[in-house]
């Protein structure tokens, strides 16, 4: 049984789609089977991966139940993925019954025994996109930045993190926040990282130790949509992920 894991942030720009990329391609270069599931009605990673976008199913026509989840999957030089929609964006009006933070757990029972690790991809904020992601994944990884308003936000995703996992998901786990953008050779940088140890500890999360630095070739590898490493496989960012991946392992994520 594949285990799910949600990359979570409460503000956009901190990283989040590059860290769900860049995992699920460190993944599965380790031979594991990957899927990606996008939840973010902005379509980043759906591009990333190079999927096809215009009049293909979507997570969105999964959610609605109008196809099922494993014809939504597309295969691409990345990684399998199942795109988003900028549908998404009202969702939070179409879906209003009850049990609506349950959706996503229930399309994915039928095809989480295919694959080993499934990342998804949650859209900037905590509304329902969010809950259900959440509601269907083991763990959650944090990305954020090292600057001070980045890390006010933890205490409030936590909170949000804890009410799913005591009232919808008691396996739910935060496996770590991990710092991204990260330049040690800036001051305040390096300062920062004490006072993410010490959120992290008053909220008893784990800080991952692996950081990940500024790399341009992150972002060129997204915008070709190919797998950063084959296309860069010796660039700071992309040797840090490999790292990260490493340290997640033996935490058994």
């Amino acid at each position: 049984m594949g285990k799910i894991v949600s990359i979570l942030t409460q503000k956009g720009g901190v990283g989040k789609t590059t860290t769900t990329n860049a995992l699920s391609v460190c993944y599965k270069n380790k031979g594991f089977k990957v899927l990606d599931i996008d939840m973010d009605p902005q379509c980043n990673l759906s591009f990333s991966t190079g999927a096809e976008t215009c009049n293909r199913a979507s997570i969105y026509h999964v959610l609605k139940n109008e196809i099922q989840t494993s014809f939504a999957i597309q295969s691409t030089p990345v990684v399998d993925i199942i795109i988003s929609s900028g549908l998404l964006s009202g969702i939070e009006l179409e879906f209003t019954g009850m049990n609506r933070q349950h959706l996503l757990r229930s399309s994915l029972e039928a095809v989480k025994n295919m694959y080993d690790y499934i990342f998804i991809d949650c859209p900037p904020g905590l509304g329902i996109l969010t809950a259900n992601a959440l509601v269907a994944s083991d763990y959650v990884i944090v990305p954020t930045l090292p600057d001070i308003y980045s890390l006010q936000g933890l205490t409030q995703l936590y909170e949000t993190v804890s009410y799913v996992k005591n009232h919808d998901n008691p396996k739910l786990e935060i496996a770590g926040v991990l710092l991204s953008r990260f330049n040690s050779h800036l001051k305040i940088s390096r300062e920062l990282v004490g006072t993410a140890q010490m959120v992290c500890e008053s909220l008893n999360i784990h800080l991952f130790k692996q950081k990940i630095r500024n790399s341009i070739a992150l972002t060129e590898a997204q915008a070709l949509q190919c797998n950063m490493i084959e296309y860069a496989p010796k660039s700071n960012g992309v040797l840090d992920y490999i790292a990260l991946t490493e340290e997640l392992i033996e935490r058994g994520v």
